[in-house]
């Protein structure tokens, strides 16, 4: 993804308390339903680093997320980057709404480009990679 690009902006509609949606993304025993199944920790704490990895077909993709901005039960960001691998992005997960329904606003911006020949950094991946966490995945754990 090249930094120039347009962010990606994933919007979706929870039958969920904010409360409930902040503690989805946020709790890393509940990120681990949902997102990524091996976080060892997270915590709504500006600087906050955590580190895992995730096989792709071909490659290791060793994730680096700091957190950047923390507005609580309203707004996170962390960046991501990867070792030994150019690039850095960051992701913002914004709420509102009340007790019965909310809104999820994710939008994902490259800051510095990421390896051109790497699939899993096209623009593509990405837009698909986000709507499938945030439409299907967290979607699915919300309403199970």
């Amino acid at each position: 993804m090249e930094n120039q690009q347009q962010p990606i902006i994933i919007e979706h509609f929870y039958n969920v308390s904010k409360e409930k949606l902040w503690e989805a993304i946020t709790n890393p025993k509940e990120m681990r339903e949902w997102y990524f199944n091996n976080i060892p920790d997270f915590k709504t704490e500006i600087g906050f680093t955590t580190q895992f990895n995730i096989k792709s077909h071909t490659r290791d993709f060793n994730h680096i997320w700091t957190v950047t901005n923390v507005v609580l039960q309203n707004k996170i960001t962390y960046t991501w980057e990867f070792e030994g691998i150019t690039g850095k992005s960051s992701t913002c997960f914004e709420i509102s709404g009340n007790q019965n329904q909310s809104i999820l606003k994710l939008t994902a911006t490259v800051l510095e480009p990421f390896p051109s020949n790497i699939p899993e950094f096209e623009r593509e991946s990405g837009i698909d990679g986000w709507n499938y966490f945030i439409k299907k995945q967290l979607d699915s754990y919300l309403n199970s």
